[in-house]
């Protein structure tokens, strides 16, 4: 049973969040030849203050480009 964890920064639409979890269980079943009723896909939203690149938060780093 393939578990597939994604970590992305928050602020997509549920609609966007669950055709990515449909497009990694397509993956995954062709990939593997996994049935999709195998295929385990849990994806974690992380605010923008908790995400930092280069030391400085992404909340950070866009407040400083506007």
């Amino acid at each position: 049973m393939p578990l597939i964890h994604v970590t992305l920064l928050e602020g997509r639409s549920p609609q966007e969040v669950a055709a990515l979890g449909e497009a990694l269980t397509a993956a995954a079943q062709e990939a593997l030849g996994t049935p999709a009723e195998a295929v385990r896909v849990i994806v974690e939203e992380t605010p923008a203050h908790h995400w930092f690149v280069g030391g400085r938060s992404v909340a950070e780093r866009r407040a400083s480009s506007s």
